[in-house]
This record gives C-alpha cells, sequence and structure tokens, in this order.
C-alpha cells in the first residue's frame, strides 16, 4: 500500500506531464451584445477561427463561463456523443474530479470526494441533478439517458447559494432543447445499431404552431442483450437493457415580456438486472452465478412549468415548478452466488412537488442582484411487502421486512448581489438559509422482532458565497471565493435498541482561486483553479458505537480536508481539435474511531467515535489521516480529433482516454473485504462523415475491453461496461 509520501510525488509527477503541453494557454469568453446564449457547440470547419461563447445557467442568469467564479464543465448535445457520454455514470470520463459509481438502483456521484457514499434514502445526495431547472430524484432513477441536450453544466465544489442544500461537492444542470417560436420545422432523427444486438433510435422535432405558439417532442428507445453470462439455478434470469421514453414541450410567448415553458418527461428504465458478485470471486466480474431472482427497472413522469415576466425597467420574475413522480423496483442475488440463498428485493415509490420563485435584477451598471424562495417536498413510500431481505425466505426468524413512508420537506430563501468596485474588479455576496424536516413512520419486521418507528429530526442551516472577480484584462479572468455548502441529516432506522438519534447534517468550507483566459485569438481557452474544503460531519455507516454487532449513521466529528487542483483546456487550431482536464485531490480524514460491523458483527466491545481507544484487538479501529471515500488522487481526460475535407463532406477521428485512479468505498480501507477500487483506464473514439443533413458515425467506448470494477456495495462488486461499438446515422432537417 502506497506512502502518503509517494503518492504525493507520484501525484506530482502526473500533474508535471499534465501540464506540459499546456504551456502558454490558457482562455475567456465574452456574451454577444444581445444577451443572449451562443450556441456551446463549436464551428467544426476547417476555417474556424474562434471558440464560441459557452453559457452557464447555474447562478439563474445566462453569464459566460470564461467569466463566473465557477470550476465547471460544459458540454454540448454534440459534445457528449463525442466524449461518449449517454448516461450520468460517463459524466466521470469526461470532468476532472468526478466520480460515479453505479451499483445498480443508486448511484455515488461524488465531486471532489463530496457527494454519497451511504446507500439509503435517509442519505441524501451531495451532488444535486437539475433538469430544465428543476431538481431531480436525489437518489433513485437517475439513469435517464441525455437525449435532444442543449447543455450539460457539471459544477465543481460546493453551491450552496443556487444549487441548494444537496450541493456540498457540486452541482450537474441538465438542460434540453426549447421549442422556437417561428423556427419551423427542424430537428433530427438519428439510429444506432451495435454489438450485443444493441439497437436504439431517437428524434425530436420543432413544431412551430403560430406566431406565439411552438411545440417540441423527443423521443428514445433503445434494446440491448446483457452482458453478463449467467449461470446457476436461475439462467431465465437477463439483465438485457430495454428503454423508451418521451417528452413533450410547449412554448407561448404572447409578448415580448411574458413566456410560459412548459416540458413532460416520460420514461421507463428496464435493465433487466443488475448482477454482481461477491468482493472475492476469482471469476471474471461478466461471469456470474445466482439462484436469486434478479430486476432493476425505473419508471417516471416529470413536468415542469416556467413562467417569466420581464418588467419595462429590465426586472424579471421568474417562477419554475415541478412535478415528478417515480418508481424503482430491484430485486437481487445478496449473497452473489448459487451456492447461498439470501435475497434483496424492494419496489419504491418517490413524488416530489417543489416550487422556485426568482426576482433577477438587469445585468448591466454596476448593481445587479437575485432574490429567491424555494419548497419542496419529497416523499418516499415502501409499500407492504415489497422491501424484504432474506437468508433464507420464507422464515420470519430469517427475514427482514420494511414498510412504511418517509416524508421530507424543505423551505429556503437566497439571493446574491454583484457590485462593481472599479470597472474591472466585482465583489459578489450570495446566501441560502435552508430549514429542512424528515420523519419515519415505518414498521420493521425484523428477524422475527416488530418495530414501529415514528420520529421526526429538523435542520436548519445558512451556506453562501463572498467571491471577488478581476478582469485582468480582456482575455484574462481571475477569481477568488469563500463559499459553504450544507447537507441535511436524517434518521436511523432502529435495530432493537430503542430509538436511534438522528444523524446530523454535514458542512462543506471551501476556498478557491482561479483563472481563466482566452489565447491564440479566440481558438483556445482554459481554465485553472486551486482549492481546499474543510469538510466537517462527514455522515457515515459504523458500528453501533455501544454494541456495534448492527450498523448505524452518524458524523465525523472531527474535520476532514480535501485540497486539490484542477485545469481545462479546449483548443480550435485549424482542422484539429484538443479537449483535456486534469484534477488531483489530497484527503486526510480526521480524528476518528469506529468498528467495521462487516468483520466482525459479533463484536460487543464499546468504541467512542471521539476518544476510541484503539484497541489491542484491532476492533476499535483509528481512521484519522486515511483518505476520504471515494476521492482518487488522480482524474484526467483528453480528446483529439482533426477534420479532413473529402468531396463535399468531411471526415472526423477522434479519440478520448480517460483515467480515474484507485479509491476507496469505506473508510476502514480493508481490502480483504473489496474497499479497495481499481483504477480505471478508458478509451473511446469514433469515426465521423458528415455530409450536408447526413451524419454517419463509428463510435466505441471502453475500445480495450477493460473489466472493471465500478462500484462495491453489501460486499459485492458491480461490474462497469464492457467494450460497445457499432454505427450511428443521423438525418438533421
Amino acid at each position: 500500500m502506497k506512502t502518503r509520501a509517494l503518492k504525493k510525488c507520484a501525484l506530482a509527477a502526473h500533474i508535471a506531464l499534465l501540464c506540459l503541453p499546456w504551456s502558454g494557454m490558457a482562455v475567456a469568453q465574452t456574451v454577444p451584445e444581445d444577451g443572449t446564449a451562443a450556441d456551446a457547440t463549436p464551428d467544426s470547419s476547417a476555417d474556424a477561427k474562434e471558440l464560441d461563447t459557452v453559457v452557464v445557467t447555474a447562478e439563474r442568469r445566462q453569464r459566460p463561463l470564461q467569466r463566473t467564479p465557477i470550476a465547471a464543465t460544459v458540454l454540448s448535445g454534440e459534445d457528449m456523443q463525442k466524449w461518449g457520454v449517454n448516461v450520468v455514470d460517463q459524466i466521470q470520463f469526461a470532468t476532472p474530479s468526478a466520480t460515479v459509481n453505479n451499483f445498480g438502483q443508486g448511484i455515488d456521484f461524488n465531486i471532489r470526494g463530496i457527494g454519497k457514499a451511504e446507500h439509503n434514502t435517509q442519505t441524501t445526495t451531495g451532488v444535486i441533478t437539475y433538469r430544465d431547472g428543476v431538481a431531480t430524484f436525489p437518489g433513485y432513477i437517475t439513469g435517464e439517458p441525455y437525449v435532444d441536450i442543449a447543455s450539460v453544466e457539471v459544477l465543481r465544489g460546493p453551491q450552496g447559494t443556487f444549487g441548494g442544500q444537496n450541493a456540498t461537492g457540486g452541482a450537474v444542470f441538465v438542460t434540453t432543447n426549447d421549442p422556437v417560436i417561428e423556427g419551423g420545422y427542424q430537428g433530427y432523427v438519428q439510429g444506432q445499431v451495435g454489438n450485443y444486438n444493441d439497437i436504439a433510435l431517437q428524434g425530436a422535432v420543432n413544431l412551430p404552431i403560430g406566431p406565439t405558439l411552438a411545440a417540441r417532442v423527443a423521443t428514445y428507445g433503445e434494446n440491448r442483450d446483457s452482458f453478463w453470462e449467467m449461470s446457476g439455478p436461475r439462467p431465465d434470469q437477463d439483465a438485457r437493457l430495454r428503454t423508451h421514453g418521451l417528452r413533450l414541450g410547449l412554448l407561448w410567448k404572447p409578448s415580448q415580456a411574458f413566456s410560459a415553458l412548459w416540458k413532460t418527461d416520460y420514461g421507463h428504465l428496464d435493465y433487466g438486472a443488475y448482477p454482481a458478485d461477491p468482493y472475492n470471486a476469482t471469476n471474471d466480474l461478466f461471469d456470474i452465478t445466482a439462484n436469486a431472482d434478479q430486476k432493476a427497472r425505473d419508471k417516471f413522469v416529470r413536468s415542469i412549468l416556467k413562467l417569466e415576466y420581464e418588467w419595462d425597467n429590465g426586472v424579471l420574475l421568474r417562477s419554475v415548478s415541478g412535478y415528478q413522480d417515480g418508481n424503482t423496483a430491484y430485486r437481487t442475488d445478496l449473497d452473489g452466488t448459487s451456492a447461498a440463498d439470501w435475497i434483496f428485493r424492494d419496489d419504491v415509490d418517490e413524488r416530489i412537488y417543489s416550487q422556485e420563485i426568482n426576482l433577477i435584477s438587469p445585468d448591466t451598471g454596476r448593481f445587479n442582484w437575485i432574490a429567491g424562495a424555494y419548497w419542496q417536498k419529497d416523499e418516499y413510500t415502501f409499500p407492504p411487502g415489497e422491501f424484504l431481505t432474506a437468508t433464507p425466505p420464507g422464515n420470519p426468524a430469517t427475514e427482514y421486512w420494511l414498510e412504511g413512508s418517509n416524508p421530507k420537506k424543505t423551505v429556503a430563501v437566497f439571493g446574491q448581489v454583484g457590485f462593481d468596485l472599479t470597472e474591472r474588479l466585482q465583489l459578489e455576496i450570495g446566501a441560502r438559509y435552508s430549514e429542512s424536516e424528515t420523519t419515519n413512520d415505518i414498521s420493521v419486521l425484523q428477524y422475527g422482532l416488530p418495530i414501529e418507528q415514528q420520529q421526526t429530526a429538523k435542520f436548519d442551516n445558512v451556506s453562501g458565497k463572498v467571491a471577488l472577480n478581476w478582469d485582468l484584462s480582456e482575455n484574462h479572468f481571475l477569481y477568488a471565493f469563500y463559499a459553504t455548502g450544507h447537507r441535511p441529516g436524517g434518521l436511523n432506522v432502529p435495530v432493537g435498541l430503542g430509538l436511534p438519534d438522528p444523524f446530523e447534517e454535514e458542512e462543506v468550507r471551501s476556498s478557491e482561486i482561479g483563472w481563466k483566459a482566452i489565447w491564440a485569438d479566440g481558438r483556445v481557452r482554459t481554465q485553472v483553479n486551486a482549492f481546499h474544503n474543510s469538510y466537517d460531519g462527514f455522515q457515515v455507516i459504523i458500528g453501533y458505537p455501544d454494541f456495534p454487532t448492527f450498523g448505524i449513521e452518524l458524523n465525523v466529528n472531527d474535520t476532514t480536508t480535501i485540497s486539490g487542483f484542477e485545469a481545462q483546456v479546449q483548443a480550435y487550431l485549424g482542422d484539429w481539435q484538443f479537449d483535456a482536464g486534469v484534477g488531483a485531490i489530497d484527503s486526510s480524514l480526521g480524528k476518528f474511531y469506529a468498528v467495521d460491523p462487516r468483520y466482525d458483527p459479533a463484536v460487543v466491545v464499546p468504541c467512542d467515535p471521539q476518544t476510541g481507544p484503539e484497541n489491542i484487538a484491532g476492533n476499535c479501529i483509528a481512521l484519522e489521516g486515511r483518505d476520504q471515500t471515494y476521492a482518487p488522487d488522480l482524474t484526467w481526460n483528453v480528446g483529439v480529433q482533426r477534420t479532413f475535407t473529402v468531396g463535399k463532406g468531411t471526415i472526423t477521428p477522434r479519440l478520448n482516454f480517460s483515467h480515474v485512479s484507485d479509491q476507496w468505498a469505506t473508510l476502514f480501507q480493508n481490502e480483504a473485504l473489496g474497499d479497495h477500487i481499481g483504477e480505471r483506464n478508458i478509451f473511446s473514439g469514433q469515426i465521423a462523415w458528415q455530409s450536408g443533413d447526413y451524419v454517419v458515425a463509428l463510435y466505441g467506448t471502453n475500445l480495450t475491453d477493460e473489466h472493471y470494477v465500478s462500484a462495491m456495495n453489501s460486499l459485492l462488486r458491480f461490474a462497469g461496461p464492457p467494450r460497445q461499438y457499432g454505427l450511428r446515422i443521423t438525418k438533421l432537417f
């Protein structure tokens, strides 16, 4: 195992090698004079002279990325296909400092080592995803594909002012294409065929209805055979993919001052199964034996209504209303083999209502401001007989049942002011006050022991950001800020030892400095930043301090530190395009003692999380100084393409490489129990031929067919996708 000194040396060497090609490169750009966002997809023709302006909307107004104090990766719909990004899992291969560990029914999404490390409904995410302005499901139902996308913004670092209380690690803003009034009949149709008998179809069309009304319809569907070879008493199990969905959007703009945008999405995502085998298995990740029923299916409806009214003085009133209704059903073989009879199943409903109001000043003059309010109700429901862990089933003494509901409520007010101290120096101050409440109204049958829980916990917090922005010149932008982020606590499910205490909230305090610039007459842009996070209250599951046989979620009382460096570059140099990013992280857990209930479930020796003491038997473990979970030391990616003119068309080959170094799945860092998740080195690419309105692309992801562990959960190892390749044909109209 590497020592910390060796890790730092290796880290420095990697950074030095990656930074060599960037000497003399760095980028910042301006918004067009009319204030509208430019297309985030640069002109790929050979005579392209400069990159188009990339815009972020995370602060509730359109701002050029290169003049916003945020570390972010922004991808257009075209960029997503170039990088091979179709679902959230693949974002980690296109942006630095991100890890996405998918274990089937949930996704551990972490940015800079902060996000989600525990797998339950009570632990909310720390990297929140917004779709078309609405915060989406915070844990389940996260595999929705990216279809008809305008842009995806991956924001790194706490976004407490605008992202809310679940953006301690960062936030992802997904924006789909809007209808265009008087935009004519335009859109695309795309078909795809690939290995594993993969067949996919998607498309979208803009429908002009009148001078004030337009609609846009987008749809998708995909069928694919299983990646896994499954054997055992249940050979009928099939982890094939069957997904389909539909989006309908309507835009009504009866006047220049008022607009109403309504979008509704429906998705049915049937993965068949997410097979996994034990952490210590020696077989290939895709050769699985199982004797339990398998299932993995999500379905949802999401509807948003955005209303905007702009007064003559330029002040904008915006209302964003959201309704989401989802269901996730999951069944798996919990021991990962056919040797034992240990099963898990659940069927969980989630319904979210949300409302946000913004009042936004014009972005002109020396002073600008934003004020807002937010309300959300989110309820999980566990129907009777649908949540079961059993070993084996059919005997109350070997079964665990849970039913009931977990409603949550959140209210918040927030705002930000910006003031130009000079022509080139700006001060921004933002803050958000949040109150949240969570309630467990559940019944548990724990191996024959009936347990009831009616318990409520409340949390409140103030988070925000103070930033100093300096336009060093027309092409160079410097920033420095101090920001905080907050994630609420939650309730533990009782295990027969009395009503457990709630676990408390988390708070991240972050300092960051950054430099963004433009070089080579607008053909190159870069971002470089360094950060330091103080992370308090990290939520973690360990053995009960007084009776470690059972697990409980609580907080690391001492401060965990996470520091790092990031850089990104995009360049268009004649026929060549170059994209790259790197993130380096060093983390250290604060003082903390714990019992690992997986290793010795029979231990009953008390272990105080703050004082220990570490004992000779090794049951009470001193964890201070260990790496933060899901915080790889190094992530980097690079993409290169060249465009050739052939007749009346172009041919563009592209190759991408992404590296995510090894990481730990738990603070116990027990390699014998599978806590060590190895590095990932992923090649992808495509060769695209475009002529007129047709684009034909040969694509491939994970070209070396690397078999890697994508997540660890319940002592099972879950595989990342193997090599996929095929042909994609797109018709634009």
